[in-house]
């Protein structure tokens, strides 16, 4: 498998893969993804569901060089399929076998458990990402910072106060992650006080 460095004329450092990624596996899993999100809209809009992973995995890409990660592969594929169990037919044992265990392990962690009470998805999902590598810690930074531009026109504004606070939570909860990342949503959080008001 050939790896390309994200960002040209950085070098490795010590310990990881700083940056690297194999952009074969990145066409691969996004396929995969478009093929599965293939008749989904991303809400209140009316672009390609696809738009939303592909923005998340670019985030992620960003934040590479900036961020130490012993797997940035492993990052890169979960952001790209993070959606995929939550919100299509795919199951966690197709993607173990397509992609392998520690990418399911991901996935399930960013899946909402949606046999609890609403109110306790989003801390069961945040106590379950912090059980996994880094890696996916960043997958859900780099995901709320793309869900919090301008939200679907039907949103009241008792929901985006919601939406931003629980953004809040997981910018503490998660932001150890990758303090790129985390300065990122926090500026997102606060721009996204002017759809609260």
């Amino acid at each position: 498998m050939t790896r390309v460095p994200c960002a040209a004329g950085r070098p490795a450092a010590r310990g990881m893969l700083a940056g690297m990624y194999s952009p074969d596996r990145y066409v691969e899993t996004m396929r995969f993804a478009a093929a599965r999100h293939v008749a989904q809209k991303e809400p209140g809009h009316d672009l390609p569901y696809l738009v939303h992973v592909v923005s998340v995995a670019a985030e992620v890409i960003a934040a590479l060089p900036l961020t130490p990660l012993a797997d940035p592969e492993l990052a890169v594929t979960c952001a790209l399929l993070h959606d995929t169990v939550e919100d299509t037919v795919t199951t966690l044992d197709e993607l173990a076998a397509k992609f392998g265990p520690a990418v399911a392990a991901g996935v399930a962690a960013l899946t909402k458990d949606h046999t609890l009470p609403k109110p306790e998805q989003m801390a069961d999902s945040l106590r379950r990402i912090r059980e996994q590598p880094p890696e996916i810690a960043v997958v859900k930074l780099a995901d709320r910072i793309t869900n919090l531009s301008a939200p679907p026109h039907y949103w009241t504004k008792e929901k985006c106060t919601a939406y931003r606070a629980e953004a809040v939570t997981i910018a503490d909860a998660l932001g150890h992650a990758s303090a790129a990342l985390a300065a990122r949503l926090r500026a997102r959080i606060d721009a996204y006080a002017a759809y609260c008001s």
